[in-house]
């Protein structure tokens, strides 16, 4: 369960009005999700650590699902969701991180997105997600990159204690018995670098930053594409995997 300073901190985290950041950066992610997921069709979806609702609202609008329901640890982020009045959203409740208060196998797949990274008992939430639904889709940073020893401080301010790379969540993924169906790895669209680099870091805003932001993303773009998959990973910004159960049985002696 988690402290009642973790529960506050991410109370007012959602009272700061940074709704338009939040909004840019769901829009990429429910993109991400719902290209991972489109060999299956979920008639019910749960999102764990829903935040503020955004990333359901792009997905309630798209259609993806018509039975949504949404977990917060935040009450600030439940009453959030509550306001975007989604019509596809079925109940909107919040937990304690890691109880998830359904029954086994109640939906078809349920949504972590960005939040691994903050759990501080990883296996114990993915053991809740893989009881409640036959797929997991997660979205995770891939912070781990050369550089990172300098850039610690960094993801310590948003809350990251864990740092993955893409084999490392696979490899967590496996051991917990959950099987890659399809999986994408991302960069971080221009808008976003703008929005942060000229709004949110208040930097000025001239045509040598503007460009540079768009020949670095164009050339990360053209060597994945001829490097492949692996040049793709070293990259990325982001890695979604949609699992399912697997009939592997982890042994641990």
């Amino acid at each position: 369960m988690l402290s009642e300073d973790v529960k506050s901190a991410y109370n007012e985290f959602y009272k700061s009005s940074d709704e338009a950041w939040r909004m840019l950066g769901a829009s990429a992610k429910a993109k991400n999700i719902m290209e991972v997921c489109k060999s299956i069709k979920p008639q019910s979806v749960l999102e764990v650590g829903a935040g503020d609702g955004s990333i359901l609202h792009f997905l309630d609008q798209a259609n993806f699902s018509p039975a949504i329901y949404a977990l917060e640890i935040a009450d600030t982020g439940v009453e959030l969701i509550k306001n975007r009045r989604l019509k596809s959203l079925k109940a909107v409740d919040s937990f304690d991180g890691y109880k998830i208060p359904y029954p086994d196998q109640h939906f078809d797949l349920v949504i972590l997105a960005h939040v691994l990274e903050h759990v501080e008992h990883e296996r114990i939430l993915l053991r809740e997600l893989k009881r409640v639904a036959q797929y997991i889709v997660i979205e995770v940073p891939l912070d781990y990159r050369f550089g990172v020893d300098k850039r610690m401080k960094h993801f310590l301010n948003y809350g990251h204690i864990n740092m993955y790379t893409p084999t490392l969540i696979r490899f967590l993924l496996q051991t917990e018995g959950l099987e890659v169906v399809a999986d994408k790895t991302s960069l971080t669209p221009t808008a976003t670098i703008k929005f942060n680099e000229f709004e949110n870091k208040k930097n000025k805003k001239t045509l040598t930053r503007v460009l540079k932001i768009e020949l670095e993303y164009r050339l990360k773009k053209l060597f994945g594409s001829i490097l492949g998959k692996k040049k793709q990973e070293q990259f990325g910004n982001a890695y979604t995997v949609l699992t399912s159960n697997s009939s592997q049985t982890l042994q641990i002696f």
